[in-house]
Parts: structure tokens; sequence; C-alpha cells
């Protein structure tokens, strides 16, 4: 079964086919550090590492570049804002992206680099492209001439004809055609600036990725990707002056994401219909955020709302708890042994089997692949993982946690394929801690402190302990109605309770 991703450049899904353990260069945009990052900005970023996560999962070697602009025009106006340099507004805002998207749990890029730190890669890659006639000069700004590249276009589909009647670019005399496009801008007072051949300037947005991709990556690589918007001008541009610059095809696949949406319109600063990452942590968990942009395909414009949100929190609940369920039904040696154990005879456990696991793993595992491999698909691979999680729990009610250890390896080995798969998603589970709670003597109650925890939304483990500890004196002396009031009371809140032998178990749902 092949991988197929819909390639932006042929807009077909095309086979990705490269040996296993091959490498696999990836490029990825990053964000221009001038603000904080919003929820779309963390669209691209999950379902990149969603895309590594899975090119690693099937042997392949991923070496991804996730770069930073730090020198940019809204930096520039931003940093004379606040009377700062630009160095000073950039460090601010990767320091802010770092532990806000940190806590996404996204991998780590192989490279972040900032633009800044190969200024001298862009320079060299603007002479070439004025040496081979594709670049000009024109009172200490350069630009990159359209009209000597003649795939301008293949990316997004427009010939030059269209461009030259509809581009809405801004009018510039020096330019010889309207469509050309800044490599080099000569400086202006209060603004960062280099020495180069040309005077002191700065560099272009779009020349910064080409310079930084063939540095780092060679002159052509696997994957290139970003957003849609960035389909034109940006990574036509990209193509245009790297192709121009080595004579080699610059990426063999682009990827982009779809638009985060608020009310039928794109998410975005200039719009100002934008949440930003620590705004929405105000209210919800960051994988909860994290598998909410998974959710949806990701070529697909995705609506930002709290009843998705609140979709994704009750997905990750049933998750948790099934997890979470067999954790609390197995004991621990037991699942240490499996583990030790697995693929060879479990004479320690007295039984005679082997693997190759059963049946039904491989089911969920191909429905899982067979998704995964068709465009990234993560909503039918999350219906597989769900899938998963409903067999499971049906073995749980039928007690095969408490049952014939064969049941148990069997529940073992589903319970960490299922994690296995959640880890390949960049899916996050949240251990389910469960406590017993035993009545130790009678003792005096606050009846007013009781009332306040029942009214509590959010209750802290020894409150929960509290209400559970007063739920069993109550059943004690047998004033059942009010012990079934606390039993309610924590099932509305996620709390759920089981009586045995030792006193009562409770966990979060």
């Amino acid at each position: 079964m092949a991988l197929k991703i819909h390639n932006t450049l042929s807009g077909e899904k095309d086979p990705f086919e490269l040996p296993e353990g091959s490498r696999v260069t990836m490029y990825v945009c990053g964000v221009t550090v001038y603000d904080e990052c919003h929820v779309g900005h963390a669209r691209a970023l999950v379902v990149f590492d969603m895309i590594q996560r899975y090119l690693k999962h099937l042997g392949y070697n991923v070496v991804c570049v996730r770069n930073f602009t730090d020198v940019d025009d809204k930096i520039i106006k931003r940093a004379n804002e606040e009377g700062v340099t630009c160095d000073e507004i950039a460090s601010r805002y990767i320091h802010e992206f770092r532990e806000d998207v940190g806590r996404l749990g996204l991998l780590q890029p192989a490279y972040e680099p900032r633009a800044t730190e190969h200024i001298a890669d862009m320079i060299g890659m603007i002479s070439t492209l004025a040496e081979k006639g594709h670049a000009y000069e024109v009172a200490g700004d350069v630009f990159f001439a359209v009209s000597s590249f003649s795939d301008y276009g293949k990316l997004s589909g427009r010939n030059l004809e269209d461009l030259r009647a509809g581009a809405r670019v801004e009018v510039d005399e020096k330019k010889r055609n309207p469509l050309d496009f800044a490599l080099w801008k000569k400086a202006k007072p209060g603004e960062p600036s280099w020495d180069s051949p040309w005077g002191r300037g700065r560099p272009g947005w779009h020349i910064e990725c080409s310079a930084m991709s063939l540095k780092l990556l060679g002159e052509t690589i696997d994957i290139h990707g970003g957003g849609q918007d960035l389909i034109f001008p940006h990574h036509e541009n990209e193509i245009a002056q790297s192709e121009c610059c080595t004579g080699k095809p610059f990426a063999r696949f682009w990827i982009h994401n779809g638009h985060v949406m608020i009310r039928d319109e794109k998410m975005s600063k200039s719009l100002g219909n934008f949440f930003t990452l620590k705004q929405v942590y105000e209210e919800y968990e960051p994988r909860i955020l994290h598998f909410f942009l998974i959710s949806k395909h990701y070529r697909s414009p995705l609506d930002f709302s709290k009843e998705g949100l609140s979709e994704a929190r009750e997905a990750l609940s049933r998750l948790d708890n099934c997890l979470g369920s067999v954790e609390n039904a197995i004991p621990q040696e037991t699942i240490e042994d499996v583990r030790k154990n697995r693929g060879k005879v479990r004479v320690s456990l007295d039984i005679d089997i082997k693997e190759p696991p059963p049946p039904s793993k491989h089911k969920w595992w191909q429905l899982f692949e067979t998704a995964m491999h068709d465009d990234f698909n993560t909503p039918g691979a999350l219906a597989a993982i769900f899938m998963y999680v409903g067999e499971i729990n049906n073995e749980l009610k039928l007690g095969y946690g408490s049952g014939s250890k064969v049941d148990q390896i069997s529940l073992v080995d589903k319970y960490d394929d299922l994690r296995k798969l959640c880890d390949i998603l960049g899916i996050c589970y949240k251990p389910l801690r469960q406590t017993t709670v035993s009545l130790k003597g009678e003792g005096s109650v606050d009846r007013g402190r009781i009332e306040r925890l029942l009214g509590k939304e959010n209750l802290e483990d020894e409150e929960v302990t509290l209400l559970v500890e007063e739920r069993l004196r109550l059943r004690k002396i047998r004033e059942y109605g009010k012990a079934d009031e606390i039993r309610n009371s924590l099932k509305s809140k996620g709390i759920s309770l089981r009586d045995v032998q030792e006193g009562t178990n409770w966990i979060r749902e």
C-alpha cells in the first residue's frame, strides 16, 4: 500500500515512493515573530508535526527545518513603536512561541533557523541570480525578473498574462514588470541593515526560505509546506528564484493546510478575528487544542468554536477513561511481565501461546494506516482509534481485566497498540489516577464545608477524597439518600466511584 499525498504542484494525490529508511527532507515555513501565536499558526504546526510523525512511523529519517522570520516590516514597525531594537522584538516572541507551542507536545525540528543568521547565504543566492540574468538592481534594490522564468505560476495554476491583468501588487516604478518581486531592499533610516554588493540593505521576504532550505537541506528537497495562503505569491516566488539559481527542481511535494475559520472568515491578525494560544489555554488544555486541530482533514477549512473544542475534550475523556481503566483493571506486575515476554512463550504465566497478536489488532492497524496512507486522513485514523477504544471497553465490561491471564495478555497488547496509534498522531494521554478511600473512624464533619464542596465546579484531589469519605460515613449510618447526593454531584463533575472491599475507589473520567 503506497502512501499518497496531495501535491499542490500536480493537483493530484501522488505516490510518495522512497525506500524505507531513506532520508526525507522537509521545510515548513515558520512564523514572523512580531506577536504571539494564534490558532491559525498552531494548525500548520500541528499538521506538519503529524506528517513528520507518520513518516517516521513508516521508517523514514525525517530532517525537518522550520524557520523564524526575524526581519520584516511588521517587526520593524513594532520595534519603532516600542522604542526597542528589532532583535529585542524577535527574541521576545521567539521565546513566547517556544513557551506556547511547546505545550502542544510537538516534535522539535532538526533545524530552527532565524533568517538573520543566513544573510550571507541570501546575498550569495541573489548574486547568483543576478549573474544568470534572473535579477537586476535599481538604485540599491534588487528584483527578481519574473519573465525570465517560463514556469512562473506552475504551483498556483496561474499564467503570467492573467497575473499581469489581475494581480494586486504594489506600484513600484523601479520594477521592469509589476510582478517582479524584491530580493534585496535598500536600507531606510531606522531599519536594520547589512552590507551587500548593492549597498546597505536587508533581504526581501521570499528569498530567506529558499536560501535556508538550500543551505540546510540541499538543492532539491522532498517536501515543502505551509498554509494555503502561502501558495501565491510566497511559494510561487520561492520556486522561481530557487530553480533559476540551481537549475534543479526545488521540491518534489508541496503540501498546504487549510485555514482556520471564524464565522466564514480566515483567522488572521490583519482581520483581528484571532485567538492566541494563551487565550485558548485559559479554558482548554493544550492537548485538547491539538486533538481539535487534527480532527478534520488537514486540507479542509476548520471552523474554530467552543463546541468543537468541547467535542475534542469529550473524545479525549473517552480515550483517557479506556486506557486508565485497563491500568486499573490489571496488576502492574502483569502488565510489565507481558511487555517483557512479548513475542516469547509466556512460560512465566503458565500458558503456551506465541505471537502473532490477535487478528483484531491487525484490523484496527489496517484501518488506521489505510486512512493515513490516503493523504494523511486523520478523521479516518481517529475513527479507527475509537473503534479500538470501543473494543477494549467491551472487553473490560466482560471482565477480561480480572479474568484469565490469556485475556489479560490480550488486553495489555491492545492497550499498548492503542497507545502507539495515539503517539503516531501526537495525541497526549492523560493518565487517570485511581484513589482508594477508606473510612477512618467516625470523626466530626464540617457540614458547611461539605455543602461548599458540593457546589464547587473544579475540585482538588484532597477535596474529592473528603467528599468520598463523607459518603462512606453516611452509608455507614444508613443515610443513603445523602450519600447518593454526593455520588451524583461527583459524577456531574466527571468523577466516578466504585465501591470495593477496602472502601471506595474514585477516578476522574
